[in-house]
């Protein structure tokens, strides 16, 4: 391997996941700066009208980027599994396959956003003044849905072998080209809410070029050739097998979170201020926890590949460790810090104060996310990944819907809405658990 890939069967856990994690807990982290640096700039120069109809995609934006990131996870555990295994036939067809079967995706998520943008805007509700801008925004926005395809192929396959360096460092310069021609569309050329949406599709095809073009370059096993670039069949069947459910599992979160969020829409609007304040913070835990979540992945699929049971066990328990050990010292920082925090999003101390509600909540409730999530990923490394769905479907989408309806209308507080969360991970961890010590059980022997 290179300089700048990792043989993660070999060499300390503790400290060789800890250091992979590293960069990706910073790319994670910029994301979600770049994204906070156009709904700021959109909403400083281009007006609140504008910042409305951005805001009125955020969810379906979500539920669609968050699809492409769980079939990039199925990618990321298959290249890792040839590697450790050795298999370098297995390798090649797997990242061949992979690049088409992402661009291929792509596609069809632009054409879902160009057709049908409007359609489900409507559906969510989007107010009527705001719907013309937010369809504006989505339509030239998912026109970057190829590239982000094909990035977050390229990430899944350099941190597959243990490099999570150099999808960094593209992400970071096509972030910074980001936040530039925002400024430059939006203050110069005055193209609002259009300006901030091409911005961000230059971007993705920057990040994309540079990952693809690396990717092509390099002389590793998992180096792109265009003479090599065919839909490998059994290859295809195991991304869709494993990619496809966790891509839907993500995806349906978002539409469980509509339920959420209508629960808490029947309060007064300085509660929904308070709580859309703190909900900010959701991302920067989750994605920080992320990070781990990936090393797990990785780690867990070379192993597996190279027939070392013990270290399999072991990645997935220290990669539990360390996601639920950053999410539990953010979330209780969150809370002791949760003023300064939430006066970055307002200056309205009755906002400010419902926000702290939902912070001294979730700040000690965060790293027991990290029971379900890990486990998941673990799972989906052992090569299972449509079970794991319908139970995090079930225990964290269904089980959240029916809270509402039962607990929630009952005591219609605050409290009883936000503890649904924690409910809803621990029935769910305790789920995805006992499956993944079956998997695990039946894979070893």
């Amino acid at each position: 391997m290179t300089q700048d890939n990792q043989d993660l069967t070999k060499g300390p856990l503790a400290r060789k996941i800890l250091f992979f994690s590293a960069p990706l807990i910073v790319s994670n982290l910029l994301q979600v700066l770049f994204n906070v640096a156009d709904i700021a700039v959109v909403g400083r120069f281009a007006g609140a009208s504008a910042l409305g109809s951005v805001g009125s995609t955020t969810i379906l934006v979500t539920m669609f980027t968050s699809f492409l990131i769980g079939v990039s996870g199925g990618i990321n555990v298959l290249t890792a599994l040839y590697l450790g295994s050795g298999d370098r036939k297995g390798v090649r067809e797997t990242v061949h396959s992979a690049l088409l079967f992402s661009v291929l995706t792509g596609l069809v998520l632009l054409l879902i956003g160009a057709v049908f943008s409007k359609g489900i805007l409507q559906l969510l509700n989007t107010k009527p003044e705001l719907i013309d801008g937010a369809v504006l925004y989505i339509r030239i926005y998912f026109l970057g849905m190829p590239a982000l395809a094909v990035y977050n192929f390229g990430n899944a396959v350099f941190s597959a072998a243990g490099d999570t360096k150099r999808p960094l460092k593209y992400l970071s310069m096509a972030g910074v080209v980001n936040i530039i021609l925002n400024l430059f569309f939006v203050i110069v050329c005055h193209m609002g809410v259009a300006g901030v949406a091409v911005s961000s599709i230059i971007s993705q095809y920057l990040s994309a070029f540079l990952v693809a073009a690396a990717l092509f370059r390099t002389k590793d096993i998992y180096g792109l050739k265009r003479s090599e670039l065919r839909l490998n069949r059994s290859k295809t069947v195991n991304i869709i097998r494993i990619g496809i459910p966790a891509g839907f599992q993500n995806a349906i979160f978002q539409i469980a979170n509509l339920f959420v969020q209508a629960g808490v829409n029947s309060f007064d609007a300085t509660m929904v201020a308070g709580n859309a304040a703190a909900a900010n913070a959701d991302a920067l835990v989750y994605d920080v926890m992320a990070a781990f979540y990936t090393a797990c992945g990785s780690f867990m699929g070379q192993n597996f590949g190279a027939g070392n049971r013990k270290r399999v066990r072991n990645s997935y328990l220290i990669s539990l460790a360390y996601s639920f050990g950053i999410g539990m010292i953010m979330g209780i920082g969150l809370v002791v810090l949760g003023q300064q925090f939430l006066s970055l999003f307002s200056t309205d101390a009755d906002v400010i104060e419902a926000g702290m509600i939902r912070l001294s909540i979730m700040g000690v409730c965060y790293g027991f996310s990290a029971f379900m999530d890990c486990t998941i990923m673990a799972s989906r490394a052992l090569g299972k990944s449509m079970i794991p769905m319908i139970i995090v479907i079930l225990g964290s989408c269904v089980f959240r819907v029916v809270w509402i309806y039962t607990v929630f209308a009952y005591f219609h507080t605050i409290l009883s809405l936000y503890s649904l969360y924690i409910f809803s991970w621990g029935i769910t961890a305790i789920a995805e658990i006992i499956y993944f010590v079956h998997i695990y059980k039946k894979r070893m022997c």
